[in-house]
């Protein structure tokens, strides 16, 4: 990008000096005719008018462009030429997301899962610079997307998740350790795993601390969300009538959650509604921001030579108009 910038622009205080100067030929100029009176102007007016008459004002009309032009040759204009290397560092994610029946419950819009995956994906999409990849649990885990930086095949993945993929429970070892080994290759310097379950682990081979000393041996941060509303929340039966709602008890193990977290490095949070989950997102967001670098470079190139001829040109041009056909112009 280029622009114009004056390594001495003080010197443009010069041109006030114009200001006298008009004001001194607009004053000569009128006090170097003499008026009369006469009944009519029409014989004048019929006059031919030679070129003198049209150039006239010609001689101060070139000084004061030599004078300005000059004037610009001495603040030193200069043209700048900024570009800039932006260098990206992305940061390695998996989401671990638990999609066991109980995330079907009503006390999130429309349901828990839901409300999951629509946040999950505004992360996504606010973070084009980082790989990111999705694990889904219940009673076993698999890895739904490995690791990528296309994210719209990411974010059509997850439009496809369902309660009921798989068998129903919650591993949330299993859920962290598949994250984590989705992650343990990774070149990245920042690696990143977002757990976000509604129960207690349940199911699995692995126990959830044992999955976070693994986490920790690697250097994976895991953020842990617990998920639903405190007290009760509505859940969906099946029974011989059809779906009915019945207020089930929320619960699970927040301790856990807690203790993967600072074992990691990470931190634990609560999402008792739609808007609190949008906003422990926005802090993630916030706490995991890619590594930018840029460095600017400018080139300057003294551009002063161009108004300097304009300005000498113009002082010959009067110079020359004074000395030939001007000449007895006063």
């Amino acid at each position: 990008m280029s622009s114009i910038q004056f390594a001495n622009p003080e010197y443009f205080y010069l041109l006030l000096l114009l200001v006298p100067l008009i004001a001194w030929y607009i004053l000569k100029d009128k006090n170097a005719h003499a008026s009369i009176q006469v009944s009519t102007v029409k014989s004048f007016n019929a006059a031919p008018k030679t070129y003198k008459y049209y150039l006239r004002h010609a001689l101060i009309v070139f000084r004061v462009l030599a004078i300005a032009f000059i004037v610009i040759a001495l603040a030193r204009p200069q043209s700048s030429n900024k570009f800039q290397d932006t260098i990206t560092e992305g940061i390695d994610i998996v989401m671990s997301l638990d999609i066991s029946s109980s995330m079907l419950a009503r006390d999130f819009e429309p349901d828990r899962l839901e409300a999951a995956k629509e946040v999950a994906t505004q992360f996504i999409t606010g973070r084009p610079e980082d790989k990111i990849g999705l694990v889904i649990f219940s009673g076993e885990s698999f890895t739904q997307c490995p690791l990528t930086t296309d994210h719209a095949v990411l974010i059509n993945l997850f439009k496809d998740i369902q309660s009921g993929m798989i068998e129903d429970g919650t591993a949330i070892g299993l859920g962290l350790a598949n994250a984590v080994n989705r992650l343990k290759d990774s070149e990245s310097k920042s690696r990143v795993v977002i757990l976000l379950t509604d129960g207690d682990n349940n199911r699995g081979e692995i126990a959830p601390l044992t999955a976070a000393e693994l986490a920790k041996s690697f250097g994976i941060r895991v953020y842990t969300i617990g998920i639903g509303t405190r007290g009760t929340a509505p859940y969906p039966v099946q029974t011989a009538f059809g779906i009915s709602m019945r207020n089930m008890p929320v619960k699970f193990d927040e301790s856990v959650l807690k203790e993967i977290a600072e074992m990691t490095g990470g931190q634990y949070f609560r999402a008792t509604d739609n808007n609190k989950l949008k906003a422990i997102y926005a802090e993630i967001d916030q706490l995991e921001k890619s590594k930018i670098e840029v460095k600017q470079y400018s080139t300057k190139s003294e551009e002063f030579l161009l108004f300097a001829m304009l300005g000498a040109l113009f002082l010959l041009l009067e110079i020359a108009l004074r000395n030939s056909v001007l000449r007895n112009i006063p």
